[in-house]
């Protein structure tokens, strides 16, 4: 209880005074969504909870830009050609039987979140909509994962996959 509420400070107070403070320091506010990230990841794990129903949220963007399949409606449309990695993404989510969603931007998100109802979430993004994402979702646990991004913001974006498997490990541990 005590780590929820932290977080509840972290997300509601001290994350809008960083991008308050980031608005005049823009060469730091994604530093500053990092740490942002990083506490509430400890936090989350301090917590403990235990959750069966995990939700695994993906951006669009980590979708290769060339493939002809839009996958933001539902990702099992995927042909699984294996150029980008909603592929591994798709069998890590049957193995550990996850709901898995893309969204496009927080308002799709977040109603992701309201039907799917999880007892916690992975999520992959960038910097910016993640830490907007956590704070937004507040209370959920939720163990964010920034995106790598090679080729610039939102353009065929890479998550450690290892990284997502570990968060879900944790939540679904017995």
């Amino acid at each position: 209880m005590l780590y929820r509420l932290l977080r509840g400070i972290v997300l509601r107070v001290y994350y809008p005074f960083l991008m308050f403070l980031g608005a005049f320091l823009k060469g730091k506010k994604e530093g500053f969504q990092k740490s942002v990230i990083n506490f509430n990841n400890r936090l989350v794990m301090a917590e403990k909870p235990k959750a069966k129903k995990i939700l695994l949220l993906l951006p669009h963007c980590i979708q290769v830009n060339e493939c002809n399949i839009r996958l933001t409606h539902n990702i099992y449309n995927c042909e699984r050609c294996g150029r980008c990695e909603i592929k591994d993404l798709i069998e890590i989510a049957e193995e550990n039987r996850l709901e898995l969603f893309v969204a496009t931007g927080g308002a799709i998100a977040r109603k992701i979140v309201k039907e799917v109802k999880p007892e916690a979430i992975v999520a992959v993004a960038c910097e910016r909509d993640l830490s907007s994402g956590l704070a937004d979702a507040y209370p959920f646990p939720i163990l964010g994962i920034p995106n790598e991004r090679p080729y610039g913001p939102c353009l065929n974006t890479r998550v450690d996959l290892d990284k997502v498997k570990e968060a879900i490990h944790f939540f679904g541990r017995d």
